[in-house]
């Protein structure tokens, strides 16, 4: 495979979508993820996803107009950003033989897992999840897909611990994003921006924080573009962690914990695990997706923090859900944990952090429908209905709302109603 001289040079690749992996977004760019030869790709056409232009969630952040753009990974065939590591990793474990695969999951991964188990017909599919730390939405994929799915006293550290005893003890194929062929796919949503801005650096990527496999592999990506020549600078990193999962948070911003070239001081993260573990802490957040209190990722994260001069931030349940319900009014429906991207770009906005001249470009992961229990919850009139869901969270209000309006059923109260709320 020849790498083209400049990233412009992928664009050819787009008239040769009647091979397969030229039809995927993440395989259109074949010749920077060169571990796998063409015939041992498998590819269910992922990563044809959008970066739009968002001015009226510019306006909510603080951003000059034509300055704020989403990257929507809830276009992927599973509604999220997985599929572009599953594909990877499905590639991988294909040349390498395996049968089975597993994983533990808030959702997401279990989704993608399944599809592609179901889809390709290539391995069994094994799904560990928390009791009670699933999305109905994402929960629905895993079974309707066939994937055996196992349950656990716990939430999703526990059923990460687990996943990763048994599938050393039956010698299942791991795919999880502690499985570094997850990484190098995601690498290709990065890719996939410079594209949508016509090959041009972002002043910043703002990116929530659950496992921390995103962020770790967007600056991999840039680390290795800048390395080939192929792009002259490397934007500014932001990762947003939700204040009830917020290790991340913790240990870079209160305890500061550095890459420091590789020799970051591990006893800084085993000493707060303990404390996790000794006040018996659980992390508690609508954003089941990043959900997580032991990212697997961290260490790679945080040289992705050194490579991009990044900043780590977190954003309350109440940020999120607002910043949610500005990113649907603007037509693109993301689930909670994408929000967090948004909610922390206005964040950095108003400290002054990002400046209203920046370009900025937040990732949205997932689907509206991945978790549409809260996004009715937000909207509804029904005061026990949100507060149960979202009250509980700390969610204290709907300043964005759009509840539906109850009128008779006679034609005139219905016309009145229209005419006083349009």
């Amino acid at each position: 495979m020849q790498l083209p001289e400049t990233l412009a040079g992928f664009q050819q690749f787009w008239s040769q979508r009647d091979q397969p992996h030229r039809l995927s977004g993440v395989w259109r760019f074949h010749e920077l993820l060169p571990f796998a030869s063409a015939d041992q790709i498998v590819t269910l056409g992922e990563g044809q996803t959008i970066l739009q232009q968002a001015d009226w969630v510019a306006q909510f952040v603080g951003i000059q107009p034509a300055g704020l753009y989403l990257q929507y990974e809830g276009m992927n065939p599973s509604g999220s950003f997985k599929d572009n590591g599953m594909t990877a990793a499905f590639t991988h474990a294909r040349s390498i033989g395996a049968t089975q695969a597993a994983c533990a999951s808030t959702g997401n991964t279990s989704a993608s897992l399944a599809m592609y188990c179901a889809v390709t017909r290539a391995m069994k599919a094994l799904v560990f999840i928390g009791s009670g730390k699933i999305a109905y939405g994402k929960l629905a994929q895993a079974l309707d897909y066939g994937a055996l799915t196992v349950q656990i006293s716990g939430d999703f550290d526990d059923a990460m611990q687990r996943v990763q005893q048994v599938c050393s003890e039956l010698n299942i194929y791991l795919v999880n994003s502690i499985n570094p062929f997850r990484l190098e796919g995601q690498k290709t949503i990065m890719f996939r921006v410079l594209e949508g801005l016509g090959w041009e650096v972002p002043d910043w990527i703002v990116v929530p924080g659950g496992n921390l496999g995103n962020s770790s592999a967007f600056g991999k990506a840039f680390a290795e573009l800048h390395q080939l020549g192929l792009i002259d600078r490397i934007p500014r990193l932001a990762v947003v962690n939700s204040a009830g999962a917020d290790t991340l948070d913790v240990l870079y911003n209160q305890r500061q914990l550095r890459w420091n070239e590789g020799q970051f001081d591990a006893t800084v993260i085993d000493d707060y695990y303990q404390e996790l573990d000794a006040a018996g802490k659980k992390a508690s957040t609508i954003a089941s997706a990043i959900e997580i209190n032991r990212p697997v990722n961290l260490a790679k994260c945080l040289r992705a923090l050194d490579t991009c001069d990044g900043v780590v931030i977190s954003v309350d349940d109440q940020q999120i859900m607002d910043a949610k319900a500005q990113v649907g009014a603007g037509g693109i429906g993301c689930e909670p944990a994408s929000a967090a991207s948004v909610a922390g770009a206005r964040l950095l906005r108003q400290a002054g952090t990002i400046a209203p001249s920046d370009r900025v470009v937040c990732i949205l992961t997932g689907h509206l429908l991945k978790d549409p229990t809260a996004t009715v919850a937000y909207h509804t009139t029904d005061q026990d209905q949100f507060n149960s869901v979202l009250g509980s969270r700390g969610v204290k209000r709907a300043a964005y709302a759009n509840r539906a309006v109850s009128v008779p059923n006679e034609l005139a109260e219905i016309i009145k109603a229209i005419r006083l709320y349009s």
